[in-house]
């Protein structure tokens, strides 16, 4: 569908924030389409444990299309277990060269509590710096407030609660309804 006739699907903030040994992937629950809310309780955050190796993902874009890349995700986890820049690497290998694969419209935020990555469809494995990551429509929002609130002492996941918070009052396409997943190395 062109970019012009698409009814404009919008929605989601997801922020991951590593501090002081531990990683919080939050992500809020609102899915929308145009100016419409069309759910409040979207579960974007995920806990996958493929061959008992945890990783903690979050996703913003399309459902279907993240659901794709979580499950490519876990494979690629269970052929090389602990490894999941690896793995990440090799997902978004897939993701670009793949004609299927290609059309998938999505990121996700990975961790494993050692690392945190943004895969991206355009190849891209991203760590990012000052220890933040955030994507979606109040990605930004998300991000700068959470970058404002790092030399604090609050915790890695109320640093992620407090940033979501802004960006919920910011952004409409994102609410407080929100799925908080700790990790840690």
């Amino acid at each position: 569908m062109a970019q012009e006739s698409f009814p404009g699907w919008h929605g989601t903030t997801i922020i991951g924030v590593k501090k002081a040994g531990q990683v919080v992937i939050a992500g809020d629950g609102q899915v929308s389409l145009g100016q419409t809310v069309i759910k409040g309780t979207a579960r974007k955050v995920r806990r996958l444990s493929p061959g008992g190796f945890d990783v903690v993902a979050g996703f913003a874009g399309s459902t279907a299309d993240a659901f794709t890349l979580l499950e490519r995700l876990e494979a690629k986890l269970e052929a090389t277990p602990g490894q999941l820049a690896r793995a990440s690497v090799e997902l978004a290998k897939d993701w670009r060269t793949d004609k299927y694969l290609q059309k998938l419209e999505a990121m996700l935020i990975v961790s494993d509590g050692a690392d945190i990555f943004v895969i991206t469809g355009a190849g891209d494995v991203l760590e990012p710096e000052h220890d933040v990551a955030a994507i979606g429509s109040g990605g930004n929002y998300a991000l700068a407030a959470a970058r404002g609130l790092m030399d604090s002492d609050r915790s890695a996941e109320q640093v992620a609660r407090d940033a979501m918070a802004i960006a919920a009052d910011i952004c409409v396409y994102t609410n407080g309804n929100l799925t908080v997943e700790s990790i840690s190395p």
